[in-house]
């Protein structure tokens, strides 16, 4: 299916595996897969999975997510808690504050604007 313009979204690449930094992390170990498919002109898009944990997260760009598989819970600072689990899609605006909790598991596709 792959062309020159038509890229799948499937974890294909190699993936960078990563974890949050150690100041970040409120509890658990989480270990983070990423499958990069797109990396331009600010814009970000791939496939992002993440094991259980809890850290803590601060956007200054745009994601629009959608979770292939698993739970995880955001929380706003001083907002309410939103559980998201496969199906769901959501977008995360800049000056978000809070974090993320991973339950199960959770693999999403995402974009990035910055």
């Amino acid at each position: 299916m792959a062309t020159a313009h038509i890229i799948p979204v499937t974890p294909s690449a190699e993936p960078e595996v990563s974890r949050p930094e150690a100041a970040k992390i409120l509890s658990g170990d989480p270990v983070h897969t990423t499958w990069s498919l797109e990396e331009r002109d600010g814009l970000y898009c791939g496939i992002w999975q993440s094991t259980p944990g809890k850290w803590r997260i601060s956007y200054d760009e745009w994601e629009y997510c959608r979770i292939l598989e698993g739970v995880s819970v955001i929380s706003e600072d001083g907002g309410e808690a939103v559980t998201v689990k496969a199906g769901d899609s959501f977008v995360l605006r800049p000056g978000f504050k809070g974090s993320w909790e991973v339950i199960e598991t959770t693999r999403k596709d995402y974009v990035i604007r910055l």
